[in-house]
């Protein structure tokens, strides 16, 4: 009999592939800046929220609204780091920086959530991390902006880390709202608080959607949507270490599209690194569910010794 997915693996699988349509769509948006991509797609999340939860009768605005803001104002200051890191770095470096969001979302949960990482899954995170820096090494090089090689690259660097830092804070939050709110109620913060945000950045440069834009704004708008709720769920009905480490399968969502798309091609050392981020994720959801399926079973014998 072959193991089933749990629903929490099936969603999170879901909402990596929507988020890697979401950056092919940014890709098509590359002339228009960075905070007005973020400002449409973050309308776009807001009404469809709204109206969504509106039609369940659940209340938008939810109970517990400290952690409800700590999710949102997290959620968008990591946006904004990595769209900021990807407009100013090659995209390369922008993507591995935010591929440690899965490391510490997983750590911090040790001390936030009080969720325990094994030590052998410190080996299977280190391995897929280290796959996604074979993938990047044989990814196209990226441009670099005017302002990186006039010699703000570090602080471009720091920019980034602290957007992935800020994305486990963010998924955190999430699993602390657990059975505490709607899903939708906890995406719906996440635009609530990026929206005025991006907006008062749209002040000092605006570009005016030609055309097309608003098609590519649109689908950037419900890919975002999508992703933030399967992403939500995932969260909140698995523990953190075995569903975050699934972020990492988004680099083939990104290869394939990539090729498609835009005609990139990689080099050996990048399949390599496929090979390495498949072995540790792959090697993460074997054991943890081994684990969890032990525990299941040891459970009952020990209510019965008792």
């Amino acid at each position: 009999m072959k193991p089933e997915l749990s629903p929490g693996i099936r969603l999170m699988l879901l909402s990596t592939l929507l988020f890697a349509g979401m950056n092919a769509c940014v890709k098509h948006l590359h002339h228009l800046p960075a905070l007005e991509i973020i400002f449409f797609r973050s309308i776009f999340s807001i009404v469809a929220s709204y109206v969504a939860l509106r039609r369940l009768g659940v209340a938008p605005f939810g109970n517990n609204h400290r952690l409800l803001v700590s999710r949102g104002t997290t959620g968008a200051l990591a946006l904004i780091c990595y769209f900021l890191a990807l407009h100013n770095l090659p995209l390369a470096t922008a993507v591995t920086l935010q591929y440690l969001a899965p490391i510490f979302t997983a750590v911090m949960g040790i001390w936030l959530l009080r969720e325990a990482v094994r030590a052998w899954q410190w080996v299977f995170f280190v391995l897929s991390f280290g796959g996604v820096l074979l993938v990047q090494q044989g990814a196209p090089e990226a441009t670099v902006s005017a302002a990186a090689s006039a010699g703000a690259a570090w602080a471009y660097v720091g920019i980034g880390a602290l957007g992935a830092l800020l994305s486990g804070l963010s998924y955190n939050a999430i699993r602390r709202l657990r059975g505490r709110e709607h899903p939708l109620v906890i995406v719906f913060y996440f635009p609530l608080i990026s929206l005025p945000l991006a907006a008062v950045g749209c002040l000092f440069q605006w570009q005016t959607p030609q055309g097309a834009d608003w098609l590519w704004l649109l689908a950037c708008g419900a890919l975002t949507q999508g992703a933030q709720v399967a992403m939500t769920e995932a969260y909140q009905i698995e523990r953190l270490s075995r569903v975050a480490p699934l972020n990492y399968l988004g680099i083939f969502y990104a290869l394939g599209l990539g090729y498609v798309f835009f005609g990139e091609t990689f080099g050996p050392m990048a399949y390599a690194g496929i090979v390495l981020v498949l072995l540790g994720v792959g090697l993460n959801a074997w054991y943890t569910s081994r684990v969890d399926a032990r525990a299941a079973v040891l459970a009952p014998a020990e209510e019965v010794v008792a």
